[in-house]
């Protein structure tokens, strides 16, 4: 056995292992699991089902990743994981494969951060650069965009999206759509603005944040239909990032939205 792999460890037939992979003690390998260039898993991990890690992910102690749903629907179909590059995925977080009624695919994106005990539904697609802080629950059919953080302790209901560059504060239940570079804050979530504190660390320019705040006032308290100001909005904006948010609210959900008190 290579001296990257714990000879506690179990990798069974016909998993795939790129170059430079580091399997530590009492971690299992399904057979149908594929781990790309460096991987490391620390020790006791489980990745089993159909399951692609991408190069250089970091899967830390006690993690399940590939696992059935946690939906009764399930009936054994074949459906899988894609992880994608440089994630760091921590201790007791779980990972479900789809659904077939879901597409059958739960994909996650690059460079994500999954702190301690979070949960990744069936059928949920992650964008990049997105964190769960401790004890996040993604609930299945999920969309959470790129450069999306959600605090710590909450939830987020099925279907839900989350737009990007939005943040969601800690111990808050995520009952609608959220738009893109918003900020939700509360026990039932509200949406209490903008995420301008990760637009400035993002470098977004003086002009766009004052154009997404004017767009904020409008969407907040302009005529007609929360759809309808989106529209408006739509005809009069030149800014990409307002632009963002007007294609987000258009877009098909099957859920309403978290609109400004």
């Amino acid at each position: 056995m290579s001296d990257l792999i714990h000879p506690s460890a179990v990798i069974e037939p016909g998993a795939k292992l790129g170059e430079g992979v580091r399997i530590g003690p009492f971690c299992h390998v399904g057979p149908d699991v594929t781990l790309h260039a460096n991987v490391e898993l620390k020790s006791h991990v489980v990745v089993t089902g159909t399951t692609e890690v991408g190069e250089e992910t970091v899967i830390f102690p006690f993690a399940v990743i590939g696992e059935i749903p946690q939906d009764l629907k399930f009936r054994g179909e074949k459906t899988s994981l894609r992880i994608g590059k440089r994630n760091r995925i921590r201790e007791h977080v779980t990972m479900n494969t789809g659904t077939e009624g879901g597409g059958g695919v739960t994909e996650v994106g690059n460079d994500g951060l999954f702190m301690a005990a979070c949960h990744v539904a069936h059928d949920v697609k992650v964008g990049n650069n997105v964190i769960l802080v401790n004890n996040v629950a993604l609930a299945g059919h999920c969309v959470i965009e790129d450069d999306v953080i959600v605090g710590g302790l909450s939830g987020v209901h099925q279907w839900v999206r989350i737009g990007k560059g939005a943040i969601i504060g800690a111990v808050t239940m995520v009952t609608n759509d959220v738009i893109p570079y918003g900020l939700v804050q509360g026990p039932r979530g509200k949406l209490d603005g903008l995420n301008l504190v990760g637009l400035k660390r993002r470098g977004v320019a003086r002009e766009d944040i004052t154009a997404l705040r004017a767009a904020f006032q409008m969407l907040a308290q302009g005529e007609g239909a929360f759809q309808e100001r989106a529209r408006r909005l739509g005809s009069e904006t030149q800014s990409a990032y307002v632009r963002e948010i007007v294609d987000f609210v258009l877009g098909d959900s099957d859920r309403s939205f978290l609109t400004p008190g």
